[in-house]
Formats: structure tokens, sequence, C-alpha cells
């Protein structure tokens, strides 16, 4: 009964929607793996219950690699009625390599941090930032909705801590150009529910929550402690990458974007519907981590994992 109290007196979302990264986020911080492979992935993500699939970035090959085969990704894979199947577009050419290979909506991305993005990018944030204008122009045109991501809400591993006033005020920018949603992200994975819930509080002044997303690493271990911050205080959209997918580049070792399985698993125990089925998206973790000669990171799917060999040797 006390559980029961206790939960009632929290307001939490009753839906939530899950934006899965793994196939771009993720895998960009991976070593590569074969178009086969990845157009696997994503098939085997479509039927799963996920409505939002990020299949791929249309960047310089040079500097990511892992993505010079976004348009062959987007052409082959077999897409689903009622999932969206997007794409990151940092520049106009970047968009139109998008549109003609069928993204079904676009993503641009900033940081909250000058030395973040002069290192990750080249240039400051107001000069990223008018960098977008044409191209949000040019997606609207085309009818594709845009998504923001923000970097660095939390701390930079340059800069150290970002001002929550900074991260209202950046993500304001975006939103006034046109972004619909908002994905605030902890790209170091250093923020705790206190300084998440007073980042959350300074951005949503401007903006309400249903267009603001999370996206929230592990390394430090509070993913799904600041994720359940996020949901208290009204965010129903999570970021999140199967199996745990990609690495943290400035904690060697550490983990990067949280398992969409333990989010599931999370918002299952909060009786949240995510629409989602974990057994299937553990089994698309299972497989695209033998192909990478990896165990997923999420305890998760190591759990369901176990279960599964253990009812087959019965």
């Amino acid at each position: 009964m006390v559980i029961d109290s206790v939960a009632a007196s929290i307001l939490l979302p009753q839906k939530v929607n899950i934006v899965e990264v793994g196939a771009r986020d993720g895998l960009q911080n991976e070593a590569s793996v074969s178009l086969k492979t990845k157009v696997a992935l994503i098939n085997a993500l479509s039927i799963s219950g996920l409505r939002h699939i990020e299949a791929g970035a249309f960047v310089s090959p040079k500097r990511v690699p892992q993505m010079a085969d976004s348009a062959e990704v987007l052409k082959q894979i077999t897409r689903h009625k009622g999932v969206t199947y997007s794409a990151l577009t940092p520049n106009v050419q970047g968009l139109e390599a998008a549109i003609s290979a069928g993204a079904s909506e676009v993503a641009v991305f900033a940081s909250c941090s000058e030395s973040f993005s002069q290192r990750n990018i080249h240039c400051s944030i107001a000069e990223s930032i008018n960098r977008f204008v044409p191209v949000i122009n040019a997606a609207n045109t085309a009818g594709l909705r845009v998504r923001g991501y923000l970097s660095c809400v939390a701390d930079c591993p340059y800069d150290g801590a970002t001002s929550p006033a900074q991260v209202a005020a950046i993500a304001s920018e975006l939103r006034n150009l046109g972004c619909y949603q908002i994905s605030l992200g902890d790209t170091i994975g250093t923020g705790t529910p206190l300084r998440i819930a007073r980042m959350l509080e300074h951005v949503s002044k401007g903006i309400s929550f249903d267009q603001l997303a999370v996206h929230f690493h592990d390394t430090y271990g509070q993913a799904l402690a600041n994720i359940y911050q996020a949901l208290t205080m009204g965010v129903n959209t999570i970021d999140s990458s199967v199996a745990g997918l990609g690495g943290c580049p400035y904690a060697a070792g550490a983990s990067g974007n949280v398992a969409t399985e333990e989010v599931l698993f999370l918002c299952e125990g909060l009786g949240i519907e995510t629409g989602v089925d974990i057994n299937a998206i553990a089994r698309a973790g299972w497989q695209v981590c033998q192909q990478l000669n990896r165990t997923p990171v999420s305890k998760v799917s190591q759990a369901l994992r176990n279960a599964y060999l253990e009812n087959i040797s019965k």
C-alpha cells in the first residue's frame, strides 16, 4: 500500500515516445559494421513497435566513416507504415542527400558549449545556428519536420558545467527557427537528477515539455535516474540506443547512450505505455552485438538473454 500511495502521488505521463538512436548515434561510435548488418538492425527494430528510428547521418565521410553508407541504408531498409526514419543533416548538401535517399524526417545538431562546438564542428554556437537556417527552410519546403539536438546540457569536457540559462537560450533559438522538438543531451553522462531538474526548469520557461526530449548517457550510471526525473516533470520523449550501442569518447571504456531495454523496463515498471516489445528490442540488440563481437551493455538485455537461453535448454 505504501508503494501504491507513493506512485499515485507522482505525476507521470501515461505514454512515452521512444526515439531509437542506435543505428546512428550508436553505430557511429562503434567499430564499422557492414551495410547488411545496419539494414538488418533497422528492419528488426521496425517490427518492435518503435515509431521513430534514427537511420543515418549525412555528414562528412572523412569525419564519420561509419555513416558513409547512410543513403544506401535508407534505400535498402524495409519500411513500415507509421515508422519515422530520420537522419542527421548538418547542412543543405546533407539535407538534399537525405531527401534523395527517402528520409522521412531530419535533424540538426548544436552544442551548448563554445569549446565543444569549436572542436566538434569547427565553428561557434552562433555560426552553427546560422548554418541551420537554410537547412530548416529547405526541409520545411520539402515537407519534412526538423528535430534539434543539443549537446553538453549538463557539462562540457572542455568548459566544465553548463549554465541552465545557456541551455534554455539555445534551445529557444532552435525552436524559434522551426525545430518541432528539442532533444537535450547529457553528452558525457555526468548529470544528476537535481541538476537535470534545474536545467529542465529553465528550458521549460520558453518551451513546453511536450516539445522536449531527453538524451542521456550512462557514463556515470545516472541515465535512468535522470530519465525518471524528467518523466516526473512532464517530458514524454526519450532517446535511447538498442543494447546501449555507442561509447563515450571522453571516458575510456565508459558506456555511452542509455540502453533502450533499460528505458523500456523502467517504463513498464512505472506503468507507462511505450507500445514497444522489449523482447523484440533485445533480440535486435543480440544480433547486432554478435556482429560487433561484444556483449550488450544493457543489464536488462543480458538478463533477458540468460532467461532465453535457460528456457531453450530445458
